[in-house]
């Protein structure tokens, strides 16, 4: 006889789990128990929301399920944001939520929410484990739904009666491969066909593109064809940058300097693209053709209809397109030369003595190498990254660019550098972002990581404050002030640094890496340049009229 709680943690451990992030309570300690007595490490954080955000960027760098701990009520709905954070982004994760004795009701209604209710519009599954000789089967299909296309989170609330219940033991059910279905001949062909017609073709790469299995598939696709590429925020890094084929990025959805490719391509090819990410371009009547490449369907959108898809494992339908269409592209670099320009206007000015966002995404790529881990909180430097931040390695730079939540930039550079301890591993957050989740330095701290923490500091909700100036608003309700960061990093036990002088930025990055452990860096920002470049700059770039 062994407690259920013994059971699903063995179930958990035939699924490769390592580690469990989150808050444990009174409802979950039969699990807790049972946890400390395997081989799984229990990573304590000092936020539900962070330990959600732990656990989907282990979703999002590895494929596999990660997974994170918490108490009903709420504990529970602490969840919340971070599980919109893994639906939206595809991520996979599972949630293991407590709950009071469902067989008795001892302590009548208190504390008690209906979670599963509650998470099922934010998960693919939410279910309440109700005997012990569901746990086997129930744990794998959690673990098979969170993994499948297209990933995401699944919620398993396990009571403490049934927790603690003896059980006899029952068989694990062992995980095996899932081949993903194959694109069909006749997509392939009629794709092949658009694509060998093309007058100006164009690539993107959407943020499907970026899972780990599908860059080796990518990288190979893209240099068969000699088709130039672009990428969306969340698809950056999935093709290395030495292809000399890298067009930019679409960190906003018109007019920028990568529309000039987009507006005067006829025919771009979407490879991974999910509309949960803010629209990279607008499509329209006068628009170019788009064949949709991915694991899935398009979902047709306003800005987006695609006139041909090839849907399947995008690995073996990008093998086959290239077996179809290499060497019978006549035009394929046709807007290649369109490249340096629009790459040397999104870089002017990474040089100047001041702290601009481009001085600042230049200083930061300096000290990063290929393989560096940079994980973005969210504030207006995210489009400065995603438009000037030049990527080698996929999932190199951390951003979300579909459910944009504040507070996920610490926590997902705490599970980047404590998944992969050897590389270089940046948090680069705005100071509102910070404060949302800075609590969690004590975490970094604990697990003793090697981390540094870039502070971007303005004293404002800066993106905001940004849209409030473009719309003609008055300037109300954004700015607050700041403790002091060096002194509040030594008071975790971390090494607090503030940066006076724009010289001193690369420097003390530097030995902030050099040192080791946990280290927080300050920088003032100035963001004047929002407005000259991403306003005034950008609109006088009227877009390309084509003929009807």
């Amino acid at each position: 006889m062994l407690k259920a709680s013994d059971l699903f943690v063995a179930a958990l451990e035939n699924e490769g789990v390592e580690r469990i992030f989150g808050i444990p309570g009174e409802e979950n300690l039969d699990l807790v128990e049972s946890i400390r007595r395997s081989s799984i490490q229990l990573v304590l954080t000092r936020h539900e929301q962070a330990a959600a955000f732990m656990a989907a960027t282990y979703g999002r760098l590895t494929g596999k399920p990660g997974v994170c701990i918490t108490t009903l009520g709420p504990g529970a709905l602490n969840l919340a944001t971070g599980a919109g954070y893994a639906l939206l982004g595809a991520m996979p994760m599972i949630m293991i939520t407590g709950q009071k004795a469902i067989r008795s009701s001892r302590q009548a209604r208190f504390q008690i929410v209906d979670v599963i209710a509650t998470m099922k519009p934010l998960t693919k599954l939410s279910r309440q484990i109700v005997s012990p000789t569901m746990i086997p089967a129930m744990v794998r299909e959690a673990f098979r739904v969170a993994a499948e296309e297209r990933p995401g989170p699944v919620l398993l609330e396990l009571p403490e009666d049934i927790a603690a219940e003896s059980c006899e033991e029952t068989a694990l059910i062992p995980a095996h491969p899932i081949e993903l279905p194959v694109a069909s001949t006749e997509s392939i062909e009629r794709a092949a066909r658009l694509i060998m017609q093309a007058q100006a073709p164009l690539l993107m790469l959407g943020a499907a593109a970026s899972r780990p299995r599908s860059s080796s598939d990518l990288a190979t696709f893209v240099l068969r064809t000699g088709i130039p590429y672009f990428t969306t925020q969340m698809g950056k890094g999935t093709v290395p940058g030495g292809s000399e084929l890298y067009m930019g990025t679409a960190a906003l959805s018109e007019r920028d300097y990568v529309h000039e490719a987009i507006e005067r391509a006829d025919l771009i090819v979407t490879i991974g693209h999910d509309t949960v990410e803010k629209p990279p371009f607008l499509m329209g009547a006068k628009g170019p053709k788009v064949v949709h490449i991915g694991y899935e369907p398009a979902h047709v959108e306003q800005v987006y209809f695609p006139q041909a898809e090839v849907v399947g494992d995008l690995g073996p339908s990008l093998r086959q397109l290239a077996d179809r269409v290499e060497g019978n592209i006549p035009n394929a670099q046709a807007l290649l030369p369109l490249r340096e320009g629009i790459l040397s206007r999104i870089a002017a000015r990474a040089t100047e003595d001041r702290f601009t966002p481009q001085r600042l995404v230049h200083d930061v790529r300096e000290v990063m190498p290929a393989d560096g881990i940079l994980a973005l909180d969210n504030g207006m430097y995210k489009i400065w990254f995603a438009r000037n931040y030049r990527t080698q390695v996929a999932n190199t730079l951390l951003l979300d660019n579909a459910l944009a939540t504040m507070g996920a930039g610490l926590p997902s550079a705490i599970m980047a550098a404590n998944l992969y301890p050897g590389r270089r591993v940046m948090a680069v957050c705005g100071d509102g972002g910070f404060m949302m989740n800075s609590q969690e330095l004590e975490t970094a701290v604990r697990l003793k990581l090697d981390l540094v923490v870039l502070i971007i500091e303005d004293r404002a909700f800066g993106m905001i404050r940004w849209k409030q100036a473009v719309d003609a608003f008055p300037d109300y309700g954004m700015t607050f002030d700041n403790p002091d960061f060096v002194t509040y990093a030594k008071a975790y036990g971390a090494t607090g640094t503030r940066v006076e002088s724009v010289g001193e930025l690369r420097p003390t990055l530097e030995k902030a890496f050099t040192d080791g452990g946990v280290q927080l860096v300050v920088v003032p920002i100035d963001y004047s340049e929002n407005k000259r470049v991403l306003v005034d700059e950008l609109q006088q770039r009227l877009p390309i009229q084509k003929e009807a």
